[in-house]
């Protein structure tokens, strides 16, 4: 009779805890009944891997919201469709981008919501399906794993070259090159005191050849000023010329005109001579032709004694 009372009371309690979990779980899904705004992804270049079923959905690293479902799509562009559902009045803008971010230590992925960098109007949400969908955007997970990729290709391109370089028959030309390495380095330590000499030739020769260059830029320096002094009285003459010539042009214009002016003066000169020597000429000729008839020079003195009213 004593342990009905304690089973009464354990009863008591079980029944309160069961009813205590009942109510609670009617209040959370009572709680959880949130109208939430649905959208659509479509992830045709990222893999999904480690998505389910109410995976978070974030924006800026919040969690607004968790995936719905998602079902295989199939066709020319063949896709994984992932419906989301967020809480309302999340700031989801025209030109949103989705991408999967997944952690490296537990696998598990999340959808990443990134708004554009400048500000657009909010995507327009509906009541029922098909719901407004949002672009896949690019994960950096996906670039590095694609670098990743990439670079294992190229190692493992470059390890096929490095075996084909350590082939049997490079081998044999490396340990051949090898050979004659150690050939010539002992060549040249038995050379050494000859190459000691080559290169204190080729020091003295490189003096000898800095002094020459200097001796040169000096006489090309020298030459520069006789050059410029040159230049220099080359120009003076030209001047002294041009006045020289100058001053001859000026005399032979004088001379010039002296020698038109005698030539002038000699040629009336010589045509006053001419008209003295026509007419000595003349009166030669009229005294020898009176000459020539001696009666006629005699009477005709007398003609003229005559006097007048004869």
């Amino acid at each position: 009779m004593e342990n009905e009372p304690r089973y009464l009371l354990v009863g008591s309690v079980i029944v309160a805890v069961v009813l205590a979990m009942v109510l609670g779980l009617v209040w959370l899904s009572g709680g959880n009944r949130i109208d939430y705004v649905h959208y659509t992804i479509y992830f045709r270049n990222q893999s999904v891997d480690g998505l389910d079923i109410s995976s978070p959905v974030k924006l800026r690293g919040v969690k607004v919201g968790e995936v719905a479902d998602y079902a295989f799509v199939t066709g020319a562009q063949e896709a994984v469709q992932v419906n989301i559902k967020v809480e309302p009045g999340t700031p989801l803008q025209t030109g949103c981008r989705a991408t999967v971010q997944r952690s490296i230590v537990t696998g598990l992925a999340t959808i990443e919501i990134d708004n554009p960098k400048t500000q657009s109007p909010l995507i327009q949400a509906t009541d029922s399906p098909p719901w407004p969908v949002i672009a896949e955007g690019s994960s950096n997970f996906e670039k590095v794993t694609t670098n990743l990729t990439q670079m294992g290709e190229q190692a493992s391109q470059a390890l096929n070259n490095i075996n084909q370089v350590l082939g049997a028959h490079n081998q044999q030309a490396f340990t051949q090159t090898l050979d004659n390495l150690h050939t010539l380095s002992a060549q040249l330590v038995a050379h050494k005191q000859m190459l000691d000499d080559s290169l204190h030739s080729v020091l003295s020769a490189a003096d000898a050849l800095k002094q020459a260059a200097d001796h040169i830029s000096v006489t090309s320096t020298h030459l520069d000023e006789h050059m410029g002094q040159l230049s220099q009285d080359a120009a003076t003459t030209l001047k002294q010329t041009t006045r020289t010539l100058s001053s001859v042009q000026q005399q032979s214009v004088v001379v010039t005109q002296s020698l038109q002016r005698l030539i002038g003066t000699a040629d009336y000169q010589m045509k006053q001579l001419g008209s003295d020597v026509h007419q000595d000429s003349q009166v030669i000729k009229e005294t020898g032709q009176r000459l020539s008839d001696p009666g006629e020079l005699l009477f005709s003195g007398r003609t003229a004694d005559k006097a007048p009213g004869e």
